[in-house]
């Protein structure tokens, strides 16, 4: 019998971007841009239907090790401005974690001051809140490439 476990985690990010708020949020809306930043090179193009109440879905994962697969719904949009998204995320077919996620868009000079909110449920020891952390920096680390922008804090 598998032991059963849930840990709860609460992390917040804030990136400063050499963007305009628009283009910023446009990385996240756009299926092609965001499967670069998104999924790099491990995943498989993102299937995106970003309006509200609808869904977004990836997959993939390092040769030899689980395939991980992300499907998000979008609760919230406000464009420009704000995007509010719950997600769920598997490993092999085992649902490893449930998450709540809010990305705010802030005009700040000529840039964009993003802060992402990340209210996870991490079950059965599968996923924890340092690991999605990381990976949700790397995956900001990404966005500034994307944008051409340098990475500030």
């Amino acid at each position: 019998m598998t032991q059963r476990s849930v840990t709860h985690g609460t992390f917040v990010i804030e990136r400063l971007y050499d963007a305009a708020p628009a283009r910023v949020f446009a990385a996240w809306a756009d299926p092609a841009a965001k499967t670069r930043w998104f999924n790099g090179t491990a995943g498989t193009p993102m299937d995106l239907d970003f309006t509200e109440g609808g869904v977004e879905r990836t997959s993939g994962g390092k040769e030899g090790g689980p395939v991980f697969s992300y499907e998000a719904r979008f609760q919230d949009i406000v464009s420009g401005e704000r995007i509010v998204s719950t997600n769920q995320m598997h490993a092999d077919g085992t649902r490893i974690s449930v998450n709540l996620v809010t990305v705010q868009f802030l005009p700040e000079g000529e840039g964009t001051r993003l802060i992402l909110t990340d209210q996870g449920t991490y079950l059965d020891g599968h996923d924890n809140p340092e690991w999605r952390e990381s990976g949700t920096r790397t995956q900001l680390d990404a966005l500034a490439t994307e944008l051409g922008s340098p990475i500030n804090t």
